[in-house]
């Protein structure tokens, strides 16, 4: 029996001195569908307006006939998985007195798919997208606002998602979600948040696609590469002994959601290195708002996954033209073939996450005045083997690692506390890591 483990061990150590990949990974990337997504996004936008307050009762018109068509096309992935995704509605009402953008007491209807975990399991990764549009005037929900980019990019992203992924099983939930009431003010992100947190879901976290098909900016510059990550630094909810602590101890830029964001901008580098993810740090746009922000406000990992350069023309705008500038967010200006990679780049991280452990839940540093970094931490369910990540402070990314095996304590030897952040993952036996879990008590 100790042979066996000294061969484990063996084989696990060498494995992670290298730059380990996941076959699997790969085929997930090719099995992503321009073709379905431009399919899909056609179909939305071809619903006319998606505004929240929209036709309910048309089946060709309307925000009501798009939840049911999203909710339709979930069930036939469902069938073909033999039932493996939970398809159903979830719904708040939001009263007009008090909110200035709702001209009417509404029902907001989010479309929810669950793709079940294998084991059981408490943990779960959220991929939304919003269903609803908007034209010039957000209150006017009669006129054309066909919202090709924003948002049937992300809604046909996070149904293209569900028909790759629920060809496999995972050890972590995965949920696939059409967000309602975006742009009157969060409404439907807000919903289901609060839905979770009182299901008691452990949210791994929340990767919210908003716009993720332009790739010609208004400034010119036109990539099919670059994308951006929104996320904030620490948690709106942190207590004031964890800002106490962070103030001697470093952190101001290692909260759970910034460390979600570093996950998807290593799996995307790892497997798919023509593509240049950019980690923005900032919670959003400047002074603008997104659906993974009501899942911050309550405590959870939540980022935006977006297109780099935006075109504010095909924003939120009435279809015309002015000044030989053509207004409208139309089918035209979506690029089909982006939309497919950064799905493809939403599904990988899900994939991981979903096949790795859960990350250390108590992580204690030392090495105060010492030559060395001390660590000690709390084992996670199903890991073979943990790795202690490290850092310059003024590095945006974990540069430096180190495999230590299936322990929980370890010190780096020659490492000075004092000049790195560190950080510690969970390993599965087929070397998916959890996302980074930075120390959250100190020792001497």
């Amino acid at each position: 029996m100790k042979y066996f483990s000294l061969i484990l061990f063996t084989l696990v150590s060498s494995l992670f001195c290298s730059a380990q990949t996941d076959s699997r990974i790969y085929d997930i990337i090719n099995d992503i569908s321009a073709d379905r997504i431009k399919s899909d996004i056609t179909t939305l936008a071809n619903f006319g307006t998606r505004n929240t307050f929209s036709d309910t009762i048309s089946n060709t018109r309307g925000i009501g006939a798009a939840r049911r068509w999203i909710k339709a096309e979930f069930d036939k992935i469902s069938s073909s998985c033999k039932g493996c995704l939970a398809v159903s509605y979830q719904k708040d009402l939001v009263l007009a007195e008090g909110n200035a953008r709702v001209p009417m007491d509404t029902w907001v209807v989010n479309v929810v798919a669950i793709q079940k975990s294998k084991t059981n399991s408490n943990r779960y990764i959220i991929m939304s997208g919003d269903i609803d549009s908007r034209n010039s005037d957000g209150g006017n929900y009669t006129k054309d606002a066909p919202g090709a980019n924003d948002n049937a990019s992300g809604m046909a992203g996070a149904i293209e998602a569900a028909r790759v992924l629920s060809k496999y099983q995972f050890d972590a939930n995965i949920v696939y979600l059409g967000l309602s009431g975006e742009e009157q003010g969060l409404f439907g992100g807000a919903g289901f948040a609060a839905y979770a947190k009182q299901q008691g879901w452990d949210i791994i976290g929340v990767l919210n696609n908003d716009m993720i098909g332009n790739i010609k900016g208004v400034d010119g510059v036109i990539s099919n590469v670059d994308f951006r990550i929104f996320s904030e630094p620490v948690p709106s909810n942190e207590t004031e002994r964890q800002r106490n602590a962070r103030r001697f101890y470093g952190g101001e830029v290692d909260g759970i959601s910034r460390q979600l964001a570093r996950y998807v901008h290593k799996t995307t580098k790892t497997y798919m290195p023509e593509m240049n993810p950019m980690m923005i740090y900032r919670l959003d746009r400047f002074g603008r708002g997104g659906h993974h922000r009501p899942f911050n406000d309550l405590g959870y990992a939540g980022i935006r996954i977006m297109e780099a350069h935006e075109n504010y023309t095909q924003q939120h705008q009435d279809i015309r033209t002015e000044n030989g500038i053509e207004y409208g967010d139309k089918l035209k200006f979506v690029n089909f073939d982006y939309a497919k990679k950064l799905t493809a780049v939403n599904a990988i991280t899900m994939a991981s996450l979903a096949w790795a452990p859960a990350p250390p839940a108590a992580i204690s540093i030392g090495g105060i005045v010492e030559p060395s970094a001390k660590f000690k931490w709390s084992k996670s369910k199903n890991a073979v083997g943990y790795k202690i990540y490290w850092r310059d402070t003024t590095s945006p990314t974990w540069d430096h690692s180190r495999y230590v095996g299936d322990v929980n304590e370890f010190t780096l030897d020659g490492i000075v506390i004092d000049n790195y952040f560190f950080g510690i993952v969970a390993v599965s036996a087929d070397g998916h890591e959890s996302v980074v879990a930075f120390p959250n008590a100190v020792f001497r």
